[in-house]
């Protein structure tokens, strides 16, 4: 009678077939989405729940002084100014009196260590807005079993959060890469195709989304180009200058001298990230150790090299 399509709970869409590597299996089911929510929503056992690494709270981010090159500087300021909420406010009801689409859509690139994630915490907690961060692996590890659906769920959720609070939350998908890059072209696998459906997916939510969605990606030589169009804002992090590195090393070190900070900052080509963990190494040598057995310059280097067989040496890059 379940194989005939037939049955009671078929009818009422709470049970539905199980899935084998994306196809139909006709032989076992399982609740459906609808049956979980309705029925079994005391046990908080939503998917997407797994998918999304929880609400950071706006007032619960430390602040952190950010250092950028000046374009970048630029652009961070725009969007600061956007995502003020009486601003936010005002151009949200202009384009949709112009028939335009409301939702802000941004994209980050860059190497890593520049400052992609820990900018959008900081424009969270200057702006007041919540962040709802997406696991993308889990979102990834989830489109054998439940396809389509996760994502559709997952941009629902974000919409009823939007509703529901006094301002629009951030989405925000980091290391965007690894679910929005190149779709397969003559795709013939079974889960080839399921990917390129689901990436159909989330261009279609970028296309109707109203609220705040931003990407963040190491790779954007790997975007697809159809994804490219759908961000209204693409902010490039350069690394930093031989200037910025040197307030970046005061910021974070205020015990080492003017010129020390220069003279690192001149002789080590470290992201803002890797400045960071050489102070951090730095200070936990010297915790465990007494005066530290390894210098700031070794561990400098020893940084550089690490950076070098992790990344490679390659250049990032957008089309304009």
């Amino acid at each position: 009678m379940l194989n005939a399509k037939c049955h009671t709970l078929q009818y009422l869409q709470l049970i539905e077939y199980g899935n084998d590597n994306g196809l139909a299996d006709r032989e076992t089911f399982r609740l459906t989405r609808q049956a979980k929510r309705e029925l079994l929503s005391e046990l908080n056992l939503s998917s997407m729940s797994q998918a999304c690494k929880g609400m950071i709270k706006a007032k619960d981010i430390v602040a952190k002084q950010l250092f950028y090159e000046k374009d970048t500087q630029q652009q961070i300021a725009e969007l600061e100014d956007l995502l003020d909420e009486k601003r936010y406010h005002q151009i949200h009801n202009r384009m949709k009196e112009a028939g335009f689409r409301c939702g802000f859509t941004c994209l980050f690139y860059g190497a890593p260590g520049v400052g992609k994630t820990e900018t959008v915490l900081q424009l969270a907690r200057k702006t007041g807005r919540n962040i709802i961060q997406v696991n993308v692996e889990q979102i990834k590890s989830m489109w054998v079993g439940e396809s389509e659906k996760n994502i559709k769920a997952l941009f629902d959720n974000y919409r009823n959060q939007v509703e529901s609070q006094s301002l629009a939350p951030i989405l925000l998908f980091n290391e965007a890469d690894a679910v929005i890059g190149m779709r397969h072209k003559g795709a013939e696998w079974a889960t080839d195709k399921m990917e390129n459906a689901l990436q159909n997916i989330i261009l279609q939510e970028m296309e109707r989304i109203d609220g705040i969605l931003i990407a963040t990606t190491n790779l954007v030589q790997n975007f697809d180009k159809a994804f490219e169009r759908r961000f209204l804002y693409k902010v490039k992090f350069n690394a930093p200058s031989i200037q910025t590195r040197r307030h970046i090393w005061q910021y974070i070190m205020p015990e080492i001298s003017e010129e020390t900070a220069s003279w690192l900052a001149s002789h080590y080509n470290l992201s803002g990230g890797q400045i960071e963990n050489v102070a951090r190494r730095y200070a936990i040598n010297t915790i465990l150790y007494g005066p530290p057995t390894e210098e700031l310059p070794t561990l400098c280097k020893c940084s550089e090299n690490e950076s070098k067989e992790t990344y490679g040496i390659s250049q990032i890059g957008f089309s304009k």
